[in-house]
C-alpha cells in the first residue's frame, strides 16, 4: 500500500514569511553553536491537523471531506507576533512565533479533528495551541545549551509582524529528504467568504 505523510494546515502571506526569516536569522546568530534545527521560512505554516501516514488512496476522500467542512466556515484574520517556547521558554523543545485568533479558529479546528477522526486519523492528546515552529532543540543539548536559548528567547524580543486572512485550509503532503522536510500542497480547500458560512456551528 502505497504511503504519504500529510498535514492540514494555513497557509501565511510572503511579507509574514519574510519576518519570520528575519526572525530565525537573528535566532541563528545568537544560537550558532546550539543544536536546534531551524524550520526554513517558507515551510512555515500554522498546523491544524497532522494526519501521519496517509493512504494514496485515500486522498481524493480526504480532499472531499475538507472541501464540505471549510465551506461552513467562514473567512477570518489572525494576528501574528511573540515569541516563547514548549514546555517553557526555561525548558525549551520546540521554539514557536505566537498567533492570535478569533474563536473562528478553535471552531475551524475542532471541525477537521472531528471529520478526520470519522476517517479514522486518531485525535490529538493535547489541546490545539495555535503557533508556528520556528526550530526544535536537539535531544542533545547540553544544560548549557538550554540555557543559551532561554537566554536568547529573553534578549530576542519580537512585536507584532502582521495579519494573515485565512481564506482556506490546505492538505499537504510531507517529504523527508536529509536536508530537511519538503511540503508539497496537493489541495485547497477555500472557506465560506465573509461572515455567511453554510453551516454555522
Amino acid at each position: 500500500m502505497s504511503l504519504i505523510r500529510a498535514f492540514i494546515a494555513i497557509d501565511l502571506p510572503a511579507d509574514i514569511h519574510k519576518r519570520l526569516d528575519e526572525v530565525i536569522a537573528r535566532l541563528r546568530k545568537t544560537l550558532e553553536d546550539i543544536p536546534v534545527r531551524w524550520v526554513q521560512g517558507d515551510n512555515i505554516h500554522l498546523t491544524l491537523k497532522f494526519l501521519g501516514d496517509v493512504s494514496v488512496a485515500n486522498v481524493d476522500m480526504i480532499k472531499s471531506v475538507l472541501q464540505i467542512e471549510s465551506a461552513r466556515h467562514p473567512t477570518f484574520e489572525v494576528s501574528v507576533g511573540g515569541i516563547g517556547a514548549f514546555p517553557t521558554p526555561h525548558r525549551p523543545r520546540v521554539i514557536w512565533i505566537g498567533v492570535e485568533a478569533p474563536a473562528e479558529l478553535s471552531v475551524l479546528q475542532v471541525g477537521i479533528e472531528n471529520e478526520m477522526a470519522r476517517l479514522g486519523y486518531p485525535r490529538e492528546d493535547r489541546q490545539f495551541s495555535p503557533h508556528l515552529t520556528l526550530g526544535r532543540v536537539s535531544r542533545n543539548a547540553s544544560s548549557a545549551d538550554i540555557h543559551a536559548i532561554a537566554k536568547a528567547l529573553e534578549s530576542n524580543k519580537v512585536g507584532f509582524l502582521g495579519v494573515a486572512t485565512v481564506a482556506e485550509i490546505c492538505f499537504y503532503k510531507s517529504t523527508l529528504n536529509p536536508s530537511g522536510a519538503v511540503y508539497t500542497r496537493l489541495y485547497a480547500a477555500p472557506l465560506a467568504q465573509g461572515n455567511d458560512s453554510t453551516n454555522p456551528r
